[in-house]
């Protein structure tokens, strides 16, 4: 498969993953053909990046973490969860825990991945795949910084929660999306409400704006003040913010991963943003890349603890008939590196 910009897929061409609407059922299938008005309805509910099928290559895997089946619960349970929030409706911690479980049996059998957020969003989905994706990198972060199950459960539930008050209303109406000092006080006490609940998971909604140098919100404090899962949760957030243009602009994965280095010690947690660097993927399978060779390729592997050099096919040759088709490990051509990500 290819992870490609939605503006160059064309009629015909083979869906490789497959899009779920707001609500966790299933838009597209992988496997499916595109057809002009697929593609046009892609465009028009804000897809903006999709995998296509392509023969040379069929092997290459996603690798995701994530079951196809935990995706859809997580985007199902989130979607009927805010829905009762936003109607003032009681929800329930109980599926939400369910939904955790499974989320974090995926984690620890996936422990060896690096983590690949391509998922295919849309103005439908992209709440539900936003708090999906920091849930999904906090748990990755937090287990292999060390914490125990339990933990890892609180963490995880807050992560998923973390944007609650969001959609909650205030008494006089006025969303919480309009203040930032607002939600996540509204989410604190939403969270610590539900009794299966950890207060360190109540935590997490109400601390991660915060900065490790005091200047985030809502309450300015910093350094050791500010509760690990929310740290965790800040890094979590900022990375898939920032991939999906909720940030103001949107970056490619190592551009954001730069991004977030120069935040070190300011707005970011050093440990933390050490940690997820070793497991993120800065250049997803399927990628398109231009090395420093000048040649053209795309990612086809991972090395877990050298995120940055993945392994790269290339198809060398005058014509389709006359092709030499090549892998360049990066982790073993040291003098060779990516130059480009190519649209």
């Amino acid at each position: 498969m290819k992870y490609v910009n939605v503006e160059s897929v064309e009629a015909g061409e083979i869906l490789g993953k497959t899009v779920y609407s707001g609500n966790g059922m299933v838009l597209l299938s992988a496997g499916v053909q595109l057809t002009v008005f697929m593609v046009s309805t892609l465009k028009r509910i804000g897809a903006t990046m999709l995998y296509i099928q392509d023969e040379a290559y069929q092997d290459v895997d996603t690798e995701d973490i994530l079951d196809e089946a935990t995706k859809r619960a997580i985007i199902q349970e989130m979607s009927v969860t805010l829905e009762a929030v936003r109607s003032g409706k009681e929800w329930s911690p109980k599926k939400i825990a369910v939904s955790i479980d499974k989320l974090l049996n995926d984690v620890l059998s996936g422990r060896e991945l690096l983590v690949q957020l391509t998922d295919i969003r849309s103005k439908d989905n992209a709440l539900y795949i936003h708090a999906m994706n920091v849930c999904l990198l906090s748990s990755v972060i937090g287990l292999n910084m060390g914490l125990n199950y339990n933990q890892l459960k609180d963490l995880a539930v807050g992560a998923l929660l973390h944007d609650i008050g969001k959609v909650a209303d205030d008494p006089g109406g006025k969303p919480a999306a309009n203040s930032s000092l607002h939600h996540t006080w509204r989410g604190f006490e939403l969270i610590k409400a539900k009794r299966e609940f950890s207060l360190h998971t109540a935590h997490v909604a109400l601390q991660h704006h915060e900065c490790v140098d005091g200047s985030g919100m809502p309450r300015g404090i910093k350094g050791k003040d500010i509760h690990t899962f929310a740290k965790i949760v800040a890094v979590a957030d900022v990375y898939d913010n920032a991939i999906n243009g909720s940030s103001g602009r949107m970056l490619l994965p190592h551009e954001a991963c730069e991004e977030m280095m120069a935040m070190s010690g300011r707005s970011l947690d050093r440990d933390v943003l050490i940690e997820f660097n070793r497991n993120v993927s800065i250049y997803p399978n399927g990628t398109a890349v231009r090395l420093s060779t000048k040649e053209t390729g795309v990612i086809v592997k991972q090395h877990r603890g050298l995120p940055g050099r993945p392994v790269v096919r290339i198809a060398r040759g005058s014509s389709r008939y006359d092709l030499d088709v090549v892998e360049v490990d990066l982790a073993v051509h040291t003098t060779v590196f990516i130059e480009a990500v190519l649209a």
